[in-house]
């Protein structure tokens, strides 16, 4: 039997939930299981790469939020039909409807309001190397509230790849917050919400499937989006939305959004949140690819050897032999 693309002898075994930890020696889910959940997550990487670009491109005819609010409202229709017919219900208990609002409305609300309306003044490019620092927040966030163990490989990794994601930064627009545009400022902001959301939302996962999580976290997030959507509606211009624009709203709800978020929380249930979030280091190689093919965006040297000191990262940060070594 398998729940939100992950098996349920996986995700239920009895050792999981006497420990209450997401992975670990001994306690966690099988080799496969878990090469299952780590393809999982890079498929997640590589649509959301391609996410930053079709919404560069999408917002030059729809305002950010309410494109945002658009596509994620349509997600949160999709999700609650495939809930109702996946579980047989869509209800919340009482006791965590205020945790997964909160949730929803840090990691889809205001991570949306900012990172949409950043993405208006800066580049694809720069957007995703920006979120780059994600997995470091979420990194030391997890481990300070316990709902992941920060081992030394993992710490490691994270550390080579922060290495790339500076450096690929150090290509495009060097550091220093004075020639920073508001974007990035916004974007950064938008990480830390982010990893909040990915690093407090491992815990509920011990309650409720990926697939109701998200659905929810996602409902919720609508909620934070809707201010911000409506004041932006009288910049909205309907006939500037063409049959290529809606074909982008279809991509990023139902893709990005919808399925891929279940898919993260369903590796997360395997890998822990830290894991799982060092993978998006890969998302700026990506997308960095992607604007330079689809938006003309140009590529230096330097992007091409961060990405790669990214990658090594996320491969030492996987590294059985590392951990047993360090550990």
């Amino acid at each position: 039997m398998i729940r939100a693309g992950v098996p349920t002898s996986a995700v239920d075994a009895p050792g999981a939930q006497r420990t209450g930890r997401l992975s670990g020696p001994g306690a966690g889910p099988g080799a496969r299981v878990r090469f299952g959940a780590e393809v999982g997550t890079l498929l997640v990487m590589v649509s959301w790469a391609a996410n930053v670009v079709a919404v560069k491109a999408a917002i030059a005819d729809v305002p950010p939020v309410v494109f945002a609010f658009a596509r994620f409202g349509a997600a949160f229709l999709v999700l609650l039909a495939f809930l109702r017919w996946r579980e047989g219900s869509v209800s919340l208990p009482r006791g965590d409807v205020i945790p997964i609002a909160l949730l929803g409305l840090a990691g889809f609300g205001l991570y949306q309001d900012l990172w949409a309306t950043a993405l208006g003044q800066t580049t694809a490019a720069n957007s995703a190397l920006l979120t780059a620092a994600t997995p470091v927040s979420t990194l030391l966030i997890a481990a300070a509230i316990g709902s992941d163990t920060l081992s030394p490989a993992k710490a490691i990794g994270a550390g080579i790849s922060f290495c790339g994601a500076v450096g690929v930064v150090a290509a495009t627009h060097g550091f220093g917050l004075t020639g920073a545009s508001a974007g990035d400022l916004m974007t950064l902001a938008a990480t830390v919400l982010w990893a909040c959301y990915v690093a407090f939302g491992a815990p509920v996962l011990r309650r409720h499937s990926p697939l109701r999580t998200a659905t929810w976290a996602i409902g919720f997030g609508c909620l934070g989006m809707l201010p911000l959507a409506l004041a932006e509606l009288p910049g909205f211009v309907p006939a500037h939305v063409s049959l290529g624009t809606l074909g982008l709203l279809a991509f990023c709800a139902l893709l990005p959004a919808a399925v891929a978020n279940v898919v993260l929380f369903s590796a997360i249930k395997v890998l822990g949140p830290t894991r799982v979030m060092l993978f998006q280091f890969l998302v700026p190689a990506f997308a960095v690819v992607m604007a330079a093919f689809f938006l003309g965006e140009a590529i230096v040297l330097g992007q091409v050897l961060g990405g790669l000191v990214i990658t090594l990262g996320i491969l030492v940060s996987r590294s059985r032999r590392l951990a047993r070594a360090v550990g």
